[in-house]
């Protein structure tokens, strides 16, 4: 996910908004306050992977479309050094290891701060469906304030570390909706928490670098895709997710023409 760190010695009551320049990519990844488990219990869960490193998560849609953040492909990498694992419980081992055949990032990702930070992947052959491996409906409607979601992924588990644990990582939240994200009830505003975007808030709790472009599920439906936040589990600022809901019909439309 990508994070802006914060130096302690000069945080203050007000903190400005993140600019632009802050919000760039750190890929390095983790679940904050979670707890290890295993791929049947997160079939949809991916490893999207650059020079056979993990760099981001992401989610199954089809046999071969993968949802994922823009963020992660804003540098628009080589398809040859991109690489997906589905179905393993492990990053660096098992499961399915697929080539990518294309992507594509939302059009309007950049135009308006962290909005619209959405991407599909098409495969470049069909994933075959199983117990460890399979799609996740996208949400219809965003879930309301309080509901409680789980987000996957892998990394490191201390703010900072550049370990990634190999071993899926899973994390409960509480959901924060647009509008009480970006209220003065939190640390943010409405000018860094936009449309096309929900947060979710348990103090200790948060996913971070590298889980990007992962999954944030509740009743069994994807509702987000990690995107940002100021640190990881910081006291006063939510996780920031891509609104899957708002984001639903570009995301059908591009999954039947990339």
């Amino acid at each position: 996910m990508l994070k802006i760190v914060i130096v302690l010695s000069i945080f203050v009551c007000v903190l400005a908004a993140p600019t632009p320049e802050e919000l760039q990519p750190l890929l390095d990844g983790r679940i904050v306050g979670g707890f290890a488990t295993t791929i049947s219990s997160f079939p949809w869960q991916i490893s999207l992977q650059i020079s056979g490193s993990h760099s981001c998560g992401g989610s199954v849609y089809s046999e071969t479309i993968i949802v994922t953040a823009a963020h992660c492909l804003s540098d628009y990498p080589s398809l040859t050094t991109l690489r997906v694992r589905a179905g393993s419980s492990y990053w660096n081992s098992g499961g399915t290891l697929s080539e990518i055949a294309a992507f594509k990032i939302h059009e309007l990702y950049g135009t308006n701060g962290m909005a619209n930070d959405i991407a599909l992947i098409r495969l470049a052959s069909p994933l075959k469906f199983s117990s460890t491996i399979k799609p996740i409906p996208l949400a219809v409607t965003a879930p309301a304030d309080g509901v409680i979601a789980v987000v996957s992924g892998w990394g490191t588990k201390l703010s900072g570390s550049q370990t990634l644990p190999t071993q899926l990582q899973y994390v409960n939240v509480e959901v924060v909706g647009l509008e009480k994200c970006a209220s003065n009830i939190y640390g943010y505003d409405s000018e860094s928490v936009r449309e096309t975007m929900i947060c979710s808030y348990t103090e200790g709790k948060d996913s971070c670098q590298g889980d990007s472009g992962g999954p944030m599920v509740a009743d069994g439906v994807l509702v987000g895709i990690v995107s940002w936040g100021i640190g990881c589990g910081f006291t006063n600022y939510p996780g920031v997710y891509a609104d899957v809901a708002s984001l639903r019909t570009w995301a059908e439309n591009t999954a039947a023409t990339i």
